[in-house]
């Protein structure tokens, strides 16, 4: 496992393994690994499963396993380096072990499963004040809490500002941290989501809108023959995914109540399909007539926001013949698919499947509208 071929070079994978300071794992850990499924998805937290031989008198069942090499909470990084370029695929925490002892020799395996560092947020609720910071502000001051993991913030302001009036309110957590920034990113129509890397043991910390600018990753290959690099891709289109929301505000002065007007969603989601899709659904907000103004119509852009993208793509690629790992959470080009589905797509999902010889990924791709905006899609 510690060398698989993979296109023109190999895959080597390394493990780093700590409390808090992850270090190298000895090489007989390193052989003994059987497997690795990662998975990564925006707006979610990553999880990771390993699974290792669990040799009778080998260095794991013999020392390790009994002095808590691999106990929860353990830290855990994986890097794979492909065509000699390493690449952080995750750093979080072991969570749960299971042994399956065999009698048969050679079946017996230990299995660890973890979740991004993230779970850090989220084991102790607590409550605190913030008075006369704005949403950004707040996700700031909640993350230098755990920078010794060496998380660092990527933090965005929100797209409709909302100045803060301590004489009016003054915002309470009374959450874990990673629930408080959840909820701070879903009312602005912003995602959250560590990032691992670029080097073991650094983390970027993103809350802000989803990565829909910039360069596309090398596209997805599909019926082009030897150009192929994905077997089958399978599209759908959800005509009743997207909604119109509504949201009423009322002036404290006046008592007066009026609907807010539709806000354009390009600030948070750049269009990717030339033809957008109209909302058949509307849905009307609740509790926004209390909330300052500025607060409304964050909550109104990003409902908006979050239902649009009506349009969803799921297939599997071979890393071997693709050549490069398909990053999640960043732009892809799809060619081959045809007029309808052809073009660029936001990487939803990931799933890394690495096993002695193989390195499969499972993807989920998604966009707002039909038809590629351009005639060309970068290779």
């Amino acid at each position: 496992m510690a060398e698989l071929p993979v296109g023109r070079g190999p895959v080597h994978i390394t493990l780093h393994m700590g409390p808090k300071l992850a270090k190298p794992v000895p090489a007989e850990v390193a052989e003994a690994l059987l497997s690795a499924q990662i998975t990564a998805t925006a707006g979610e937290r990553s999880g990771f499963q390993l699974a290792f031989d669990l040799t009778k008198n080998g260095l794991i069942s013999r020392t390790l396993l009994p002095e808590g090499f691999f106990d929860p909470k353990t830290r855990l990084i994986v890097t794979v380096t492909v065509r000699g370029t390493p690449e952080v695929l995750f750093d979080g925490l072991v969570v749960r072990q299971e042994v399956g002892a065999s009698n048969q020799p050679g079946h017996s395996t230990l299995t660890v499963t973890g979740e991004d560092l993230s779970l850090l947020m989220d084991l102790e609720e607590r409550t605190d004040r913030y008075p006369n910071l704005p949403p950004s502000q707040r996700v700031l001051a909640i993350l230098r809490r755990y920078s010794d993991y060496g998380i660092r913030p990527d933090v965005y302001t929100e797209k409709v500002s909302q100045p803060p009036h301590q004489d009016l309110r003054v915002h309470y957590q009374t959450s874990t941290d990673l629930q408080y920034i959840n909820e701070l990113a879903r009312a602005n129509g912003y995602t959250f989501y560590l990032e691992p890397g670029p080097n073991p043991g650094q983390s970027s910390a993103r809350w802000g809108p989803e990565v829909r600018l910039g360069i596309r990753q090398h596209a997805l290959n599909v019926n082009m023959d030897a150009n192929s690099t994905v077997d089958q891709l399978t599209f759908a289109y959800d005509g009743t995914a997207r909604e119109e929301p509504q949201a009423r505000w009322q002036d404290p002065g006046t008592r007066q109540s009026t609907l807010l007007p539709q806000p354009p969603i390009s600030p948070l989601r750049p269009p990717l399909g030339k033809r957008p899709t109209p909302a058949l659904k509307r849905r009307t907000l609740s509790g926004t007539a209390k909330h300052q103004r500025e607060q409304a119509e964050a909550e109104l852009l990003a409902r908006a926001a979050v239902s649009a993208d009506v349009v969803s793509g799921s297939g599997s690629l071979d890393v071997n013949r693709h050549g490069y790992i398909l990053q999640p959470r960043q732009l892809v080009g799809v060619r081959g698919s045809g007029r309808t589905y052809d073009g660029d797509y936001f990487v939803k999902s990931v799933t890394h499947i690495l096993r002695p010889g193989s390195f499969q990924q499972n993807f989920t791709l998604s966009r707002e509208g039909l038809e590629a905006r351009s005639a060309y899609v970068r290779p």
